[in-house]
């Protein structure tokens, strides 16, 4: 109640008199204040919008223009070739004599100059735009760059010289081409080829062979006339019938986590850590509002899409009964907050001022010592969110779209973000390898009701004491490379800039006068109740049947693979290859995420591991009876079938979207296809990510070699297959977060995480290089 209190700008009176007015100076401050705000973010995004919508060009370049067209008449010197007349005599005189000829003609002038610099900016956009579609770079060996690449990389840095904003790029990156239909499906035939036999392959050729002939030529023609019309013929589709419509739970199946860094402890205060996380969030925010954000640049010159982005904060995920919809606002004050069983909500500003660190560990305490007890039916209301969806569609239609209920969830939903506050205590114990998994499943899945996913796209969560934090990201607004983006800006802000006393407190002054966090208010009848616990259930069998294994690699990094003269990528995913297949005695279809954030909103695409090159190195690895040589030129030519199949999947040539969209389009013809309903079924019994890493430099690896993040990791995509996220720390070090499902009697997480050790070791020992020295 204080917090309504505070908010009253003024109280009035009825008296026998009239009525008296008694004015708040400080409310009426705070709204004036907040106004003054939010007036300066609507002329920063005018600005903003302006700059970004002439990039190349600025405003400066626009008064030269001018001037040197003004300049040039004075000098009787017709640059315009006679244009300027003409538009002269174009104009209207209804002013008659109180529109000097003089001023006509500056108004000419600078109508043709204006013309000019928007030619010349959409001249340079064009040129921008064809060349950021040139990717022989990528294909090009390492320190062998052509002179024509050279070239190419002066022309992208003389065209993007000025200082760029986050999405100043964005109308100068090309559309995802579409693919023709016989490469797609002759590269689909040759990533099947390793595991099908002889009759099993002949049968798909013959599919395909059909396919290609006489339903793909009409399919690819609505595919492509959407890519002309669409900014991108597969996100919103991908967005769409991969995400949003999915019924099932979004825990395990969909959301993933993001960990802290392990091996560093700044504090121990557990609301101390929450002061300093949340004001860096909120930090990143409002550069992203401004669009101070540098985009992200493949060799420091290839601008990466910065799309995803725009939802990062204040995005909601709104459960339907047959698919979900992301709804975005322009603008969050508070976060919610979960402490045993109670939710809360935190605001983030007090006017227009934005809460200090130390504010914000004053009002995290609050919450920790408040006594209250959860309302009945509140401890495990979250358990909606990790069920299916279809019944939180409906109970939240039924029981949460009016009264008490309907303003707690809008509090909820309206979050720039959530908050767990956890009673559980986890850590990474280098001497207890146990503790790093049971750090992940804490991140994974939490209890089942202590995370919340899709209210708001992110849950930040932190352990008792505060000795480690980690994300539980929602999958359907953006990729992981994006939240890795956010989480390394947070880290390096807490860690390096904003810091602790010696006693673990955020630095400064508490301001006690701040209102308390409020209590949200729930009135949840029974049948609700009935329902939460049936979600409960549901989202308990679910994480209890995953199994989860997390390991740190010591014995080497990408130090040592280099001197290998491999990509870290490709070998890392050659070791799983013989890895799986000392697992399980067999090849899988293997899926490995790679991006295509270099055309305009461009999100992901798969890159099929599992290739005839690979399962030749494996095999003769297990024969065993090879020298090392072969298999040091088997293991080279499968690293660079990987390489080069990855660069086909960044540059827009990849398999899967493609077949996936020609899908969609045969769904909404009414056509069916064998060939395609055979592809979209098969399983990915090994599903595998790579993160990312140093996206930001905000500090020097180097002299702080110890400030590593694990990574995060992901549920197993098949009921008997694998989930594997590994980063690839540094140069000596890669962690590894392995999953599984214990119903299926043909994986362990563990033992296949012991094989991927093992592979490491063994195709390092192939180059004979010390790994001491590594």
């Amino acid at each position: 109640m204080a917090e309504a209190h505070q908010a009253v700008a003024f109280q009035f009176t009825v008296t026998p008199e009239g009525v008296d007015f008694r004015l708040s100076r400080e409310a009426l401050k705070h709204i004036y204040l907040s106004g003054i705000n939010s007036w300066k973010k609507r002329l920063i995004r005018i600005k903003n919008g302006i700059l970004r919508g002439v990039y190349p060009g600025s405003p400066t370049s626009w008064l030269v223009v001018v001037m040197a067209t003004v300049g040039s008449s004075y000098c009787n010197v017709d640059i315009s070739l006679g244009l300027v007349g003409c538009i002269q005599r174009c104009l209207p005189r209804g002013c008659g004599p109180y529109q000097p000829p003089q001023t006509q003609a500056l108004l000419s002038m600078a109508i043709f100059s204006t013309g000019v610099w928007a030619t010349g900016i959409f001249f340079f956009r064009q040129t921008l735009k064809l060349l950021l579609s040139y990717h022989g770079w990528m294909f090009e060996m390492h320190g062998k760059t052509s002179h024509l690449t050279r070239i190419w990389a002066i022309c992208i840095r003389l065209l993007s010289s000025r200082r760029p904003m986050l999405y100043s790029f964005q109308t100068s990156l090309p559309k995802l081409p579409v693919p023709r239909v016989s490469a797609t499906v002759q590269r689909y035939l040759e990533s099947v080829r390793p595991l099908l036999d002889d009759e099993e392959y002949y049968r798909m050729e013959m599919l395909a062979k059909e396919f290609k002939e006489k339903t793909a030529p009409r399919l690819q023609k609505y595919l492509v006339l959407k890519s002309w019309w669409a900014t991108n013929y597969v996100s919103d589709w991908w967005e769409e019938y991969i995400y949003l419509r999915g019924r099932s739970p979004l825990m395990v199946n969909s959301n993933y986590y993001v960990m802290d860094l392990v091996l560093v402890r700044n504090t121990d205060v557990q609301a101390a850590r929450l002061g300093n996380v949340i004001h860096a969030m909120i930090m990143y925010r409002r550069k992203l509002d401004r669009e101070e954000i540098k985009p992200v640049m493949a060799l420091g010159i290839v601008p990466m899409c910065s799309y995803q982005m725009e939802r990062m904060f204040n995005t909601t995920r709104i459960p339907g009964k047959e698919t979900d919809t992301l709804q975005h606002l322009s603008d969050s004050r508070h976060v919610a907050v979960y402490h045993k069983g109670r939710f809360f909500k935190l605001w983030l500003y007090e006017g227009s001022r934005l809460l200090q660190p130390r504010d914000l560990e004053m009002q995290f305490q609050r919450i920790l010592d408040d006594p209250s007890p959860p309302q009945p039916g509140e401890e495990k209301l979250a358990a909606l969110t990790a069920g299916g969806r279809v019944e939180w569609a409906q109970a939240r239609q039924a029981f949460f779209s009016s009264g008490k209920n309907k303003a707690a969830l809008e509090a909820i939903e309206r979050a720039a973000f959530f908050v767990a506050l956890d009673e559980e205590s986890y850590w990474y114990d280098p001497e207890d390898e146990a503790s790093l998994s049971l750090y992940g499943k804490a991140l994974l899945h939490g209890n089942c009701y202590n995370r919340l996913g899709t209210p708001s796209p992110t849950d930040y969560i932190t352990s008792k004491l505060g000795l480690k934090l980690g994300l539980n990201a929602e999958h359907a607004w953006a990729d992981a490379p994006i939240i890795g983006h956010l989480w390394e800006f947070v880290l390096g802000t807490d860690s390096f800039h904003l810091g602790y006393t010696e006693t673990g407190h955020c630095l400064g002054k508490p301001n006690p006068a701040l209102a308390p966090p409020m209590r949200l208010q729930w009135d949840i009848p029974k049948q609700c109740q009935a329902v939460i616990e049936s979600s409960y259930q549901v989202a308990k069998a679910l994480a209890d049947d995953v199994e989860l294994y997390c390991f740190q690699f010591l014995p080497f990094g990408k130090g040592l693979i280099k001197r290998c003269r491999t990509s870290p990528d490709a070998f890392v995913q050659i070791a799983l290859q013989l890895a799986h297949f000392r697992d399980r005695g067999k090849f899988c279809l293997t899926y490995e995420a790679s991006m295509t954030r270099m055309f305009r909103e461009g999100r992901t695409e798969t890159v099929r591991s599992c290739t005839s090159e690979s399962t030749a190195f494996v095999q003769a690895m297990m024969e065993g009876s090879h020298m090392k040589a072969d298999l040091r030129d088997l293991f080279q030519k499968a690293s660079k079938k990987h390489q080069n199949m990855y660069r086909l999947a960044m540059t827009g040539a990849g398999i899967d979207r493609h077949l996936f969209c020609l899908y969609v389009v045969s769904k909404y013809l009414g056509v069916s296809s064998p060939f395609l309903a055979e592809v979209l079924s098969e399983p990915w019994c090994l599903s595998t990510s790579q993160i990312p890493q140093s996206q930001i430099r905000m500090f020097d690896p180097e002299q702080h070699p110890n400030h590593l993040g694990a990574g995060g990791g992901f549920g197993p995509v098949a009921d008997d297959g694998y989930g594997v996220s590994y980063m690839i720390a540094g140069e000596n070090m890669i962690f590894f977060h392995v999953s599984s499902k214990f119903s299926s009697s043909e994986t362990n997480a563990q033992r296949f995480g012991n094989h991927i050790r093992q592979a490491l070791l063994d195709i390092a020992d192939l180059f004979q290089v010390p790994k001491a020295d590594s």
